[in-house]
C-alpha cells in the first residue's frame, strides 16, 4: 500500500487527468467532487468530466496546434485522451465524442481505481498536505472567495456558453446536405442560406431578447467562446466569415457555394443529436426556437437541449503560478484548468497531466517537470507563468511553440502547413523520448 498520497479537488478533465497521474505514479489519490450534491448552473450529468458547452475537442490533425497537443497527451497515457479515443464520433478531421460514453470511461476509471478514493461533497477551502485545485470555471462561491483572498492574487470574471443540440429527425433533410469541408468526407451536417434569408436572420437575431445575467458585462465574453449574437452585433458579416462560412462546402443541390452555412455536427455515438457549430448563445429559450427556426432545414427543429450561458473564472495566473501550474509562494499546491488562463477542454486536461505529473514526481522525490517551449505541453505552462498585464485566456497555438531556426533544411519549407507539420515532428521526436524515461517505471494502461 503507498504511503504517498494527495488531493484532487474537482473532477472535470484536468482534475481526473491529475488525479490518473498520480495514481499511475502509485500515489493515492483523495478525488473531491462536490456533484452530485451540488450542482453547478451548467452541469447536468453526475459524471466526471462531463463536457459542457461542445463534444468537440477539435482539430486532430499536427498542422493544428490542439492536435499536436492531443499526441503529445496520448504519448503521456493520458485517460483523457484514452476516453475521447474510445467515445468518439465522425467529424472530419475534429475529435468529436459522445458525451456519455465519454465521460462514462472516464468515471469508471478513476471509481474502480485502487488507489482512488471518491469523496462527494463541496470544498469550501484549499485542503493542507499536496493538493491540486481543478474545480474549472464553474468553482463555487465559498471556495472563489477562499481563492481571491490568496495574497497578490487577483481573479477575474468572464463568461462562456453553449450550443443547442436539435435532434436528427426534426430536421428537413430536402434543405439540409452532408459534407465536411474541401471534400474531407461527410461528416457535417449543412443548412445553406441565400443572401436574402441569412440577412433575415441576421436580423431577427439584432432583434431577439437575449437571457438577463446579473453583472453581465459584453466586453467580459472570451472571444473563443462569443455568443453568435454577440458577433453578429460586431457586423453584419461577420457571422459569414466566422461560424456561417460557405467556405469548402458545394451544395450538391446548385454545384455552388451558399451565400452562408449553418453546420451541425454530430454529438453522440448513434448519431440521433447534432449541435449547431459555433452557436454558442445567451437567447431566450423561446427566442432560441423562433431564431434558430429560420435556418433552413431547422423550421420544425426539436432542441434537445437550448443554449445556455454561464460566468467563468479564471485567475491571474502569472506571478502566482510556475511553468508546471505550481504555487510560487505555496510548494506541492497546484491549479488545473481553465481557472490557470488555459483555454479549451484538451488545454484544460494537459494542463492538469503537467499537474499530476509533477506533484507525482515531486513525491517520489524525482523534482518536477517542466517541459520545454518547443512542446505544446510546455508552451502552455509558460504562456500562464510569464509576465502578462494584460493575461487573458488562451488556447494552445502555434504562436506559443518556439519557432524554427532558419537554416539550410528549413529555407525548403514552402507554406505554413509545412511549418506546422515540422514543429509538430519536432515536439514528437522530443516527447517520444522524454515519455520512455519519465513514464518508464510508470504503468502505461488505461
Amino acid at each position: 500500500m503507498s504511503d504517498l498520497h494527495a488531493t484532487v479537488v474537482g473532477a472535470g478533465l484536468a482534475g481526473c487527468e491529475a488525479a490518473w497521474q498520480l495514481a499511475l505514479q502509485g500515489v493515492r489519490v483523495k478525488l473531491i467532487e462536490m456533484k452530485p450534491g451540488k450542482m453547478s448552473p451548467a452541469h447536468h450529468s453526475e459524471q466526471f468530466a462531463e463536457l459542457v458547452c461542445s463534444n468537440s475537442l477539435r482539430s486532430d490533425r499536427l498542422t493544428n496546434a490542439v492536435g499536436l497537443l492531443k499526441e503529445e497527451m496520448r504519448l503521456c497515457h493520458s485517460l483523457i485522451m484514452a476516453a475521447a479515443d474510445h467515445a468518439r464520433v465522425p467529424a472530419g478531421g475534429a475529435l468529436a465524442v459522445d458525451r456519455d460514453a465519454f465521460s462514462g470511461y472516464i468515471t469508471r476509471a478513476l471509481r474502480e481505481h485502487p488507489l482512488v478514493t471518491v469523496e462527494s461533497r463541496e470544498v469550501t477551502e484549499i485542503p493542507d498536505g499536496p493538493v491540486i485545485i481543478a474545480t474549472g470555471p464553474l468553482t463555487s462561491d465559498a471556495l472563489s472567495e477562499h481563492i481571491a483572498s490568496l495574497p497578490g492574487l487577483s481573479t477575474l470574471n468572464f463568461y462562456d456558453a453553449a450550443a443547442p443540440i436539435v435532434t436528427l429527425e426534426s430536421l428537413n433533410m430536402d434543405r439540409v446536405f452532408r459534407q465536411s469541408r474541401y471534400g474531407r468526407g461527410d461528416d457535417y451536417l449543412n443548412c445553406p442560406m441565400t443572401e436574402t434569408e441569412y440577412n433575415a436572420f441576421v436580423d431577427a437575431l439584432l432583434e431577439a431578447e437575449t437571457a438577463e445575467i446579473h453583472g453581465f458585462e459584453e466586453t467580459k465574453v472570451f472571444e473563443g467562446c462569443m455568443p453568435v449574437e454577440s458577433m453578429a452585433r460586431r457586423g453584419r458579416m461577420v457571422l459569414a466569415f466566422g461560424p456561417m462560412k460557405p467556405v469548402g462546402l458545394v451544395d450538391p443541390r446548385t454545384g455552388k457555394e451558399a451565400y452562408a452555412v449553418v453546420q451541425l455536427r454530430q454529438d453522440n455515438a448513434e448519431g440521433t443529436l447534432y449541435n449547431l457549430v459555433g452557436f454558442q448563445t445567451r437567447l431566450k429559450w423561446p427566442e432560441q426556437k423562433r431564431v434558430f427556426g429560420l435556418i433552413p432545414g431547422l423550421e420544425n427543429a426539436d432542441f434537445a437541449r437550448y443554449g445556455v450561458m454561464h460566468r467563468n473564472t479564471f485567475l491571474h495566473s502569472p506571478g502566482f503560478l510556475n511553468a508546471h501550474f505550481e504555487m510560487i509562494n505555496r510548494p506541492q499546491c497546484y491549479f488545473a484548468g481553465q481557472m490557470t488562463g488555459v483555454e479549451g477542454y484538451v488545454e484544460s486536461a494537459a494542463s492538469g497531466l503537467l499537474c499530476g505529473l509533477s506533484l507525482g514526481r515531486d513525491l517520489r522525490g524525482l523534482g518536477t517537470v517542466e517541459l520545454p517551449g518547443i512542446t505544446a505541453m510546455g508552451a502552455m505552462g509558460r504562456y500562464v507563468s510569464t509576465p502578462n498585464r494584460h493575461f487573458q485566456p488562451m488556447n494552445c497555438a502555434f504562436g506559443l511553440i518556439d519557432g524554427l531556426v532558419v537554416d539550410k533544411q528549413h529555407k525548403k519549407i514552402r507554406n505554413k502547413q509545412e511549418r506546422y507539420t515540422v514543429i509538430s515532428e519536432r515536439s514528437l521526436a522530443f516527447m517520444r523520448q522524454w515519455c520512455a524515461e519519465i513514464y518508464g517505471d510508470t504503468p502505461a494502461s488505461c
